[in-house]
């Protein structure tokens, strides 16, 4: 079957195998690139890429992916805590384990979640950055009478807001782009406006947008931080932040609280917002136009912002 591998740096369709072995073997229909995924080229993995993916069981019921394959017996685990899983990295589709940017993936049973009616399989790759957003305002204990801002336009950025909003919160975002104001517009967002927001969520990843978020944060609120800081160490604002008491908190994939997984919590709010596909796919490529599609995903100044690919 056909694949996107990266091993040199440089994404490829090659021919691989069908996967075999235990677990339960999804058709993949959708997959997201994610920033991420244009980091990790510089990594030499030999896995197949992926980690946003949805697609159908063999009787065609269509499904998104929890892309991690976690013990489920150490301590982070039993707590629910399965991002934080003593497996580390090497438990991630797409990065120690073959992800969802091919025709079939092998994924466990438990990594499965269910898209609500309504929901198609080729918008079900957004569930995965859904989750990274419901995980972060889980953690901010972000509540309906907070207001929000968001920091970064880009996919991590649209789903905080959204849900942000699913919570009941007034949300303002700001982005460098014109095609992502358009698209935070289109989904409920208004423009940032001066300083004093309860929570500021940092979504763009640099040392600019967490000084700006602590800048805009009230003295007391909180600061929850989505972005990934790939460059390695950022100047902390430590003044702002001690002066002001703001709380920092990290946040990183998705886990579960008591019964409820932040996946299928994801699951449930792309349901409830069917304006969202339209508004961040900004670009659908099918698997032989990989190479193509990398190239528009690193090119934010084109109007891109969700870059998926459709085997």
């Amino acid at each position: 079957m056909r694949a996107v591998r990266c091993p040199e740096g440089i994404p490829k369709l090659v021919e691989v195998p069908a996967p075999v072995g235990d677990g339960v073997v999804v058709n993949v229909a959708s997959a997201g690139i994610c920033g991420s995924d244009l980091h990790l080229l510089t990594f030499g993995l030999q896995s197949t890429f992926g980690h946003e993916f949805a697609g159908t069981l063999a009787d065609g019921t269509p499904v998104a992916i929890e892309p991690i394959d976690p013990c489920h017996e150490c301590g982070a685990c039993l707590d629910g805590n399965t991002q934080l899983c003593v497996r580390g990295p090497i438990m991630a589709f797409g990065v120690g384990r073959d992800g969802g940017m091919a025709e079939q993936v092998l994924v466990p049973e438990r990594a499965i979640s269910f898209l609500p009616a309504g929901v198609s399989a080729r918008d079900g790759c957004l569930v995965e950055p859904l989750a990274v957003a419901v995980h972060g305002i889980r953690r901010g204990q972000v509540r309906g009478t907070d207001r929000v801002a968001v920091i970064g336009g880009g996919t991590i950025g649209q789903m905080a807001s959204v849900v942000a909003q699913q919570a009941g919160c007034r949300v303002d975002l700001a982005a460098r782009h014109d095609r992502q104001r358009e698209a935070a517009t289109r989904l409920g967002a208004g423009e940032l406006e001066g300083n004093g927001y309860d929570v500021v969520v940092e979504a763009a990843g640099t040392a600019s947008a967490l000084a700006d978020a602590v800048d805009r944060c009230k003295p007391g609120g909180t600061v929850i931080l989505l972005g990934s800081y790939w460059n390695g160490n950022v100047e902390m604002p430590g003044m702002g932040i001690c002066m002001k008491e703001i709380s920092l908190v990290p946040a990183v994939m998705y886990g579960r609280t008591g019964p409820s997984r932040d996946i299928d919590v994801a699951a449930t709010i792309l349901s409830n917002r069917p304006d969202l596909p339209d508004a961040v796919i900004t670009h659908r490529f099918p698997l032989d136009a990989a190479v193509e599609a990398f190239a528009v995903a690193a090119d934010r100044s084109a109007g891109t912002i969700k870059v998926v690919l459709e085997p």
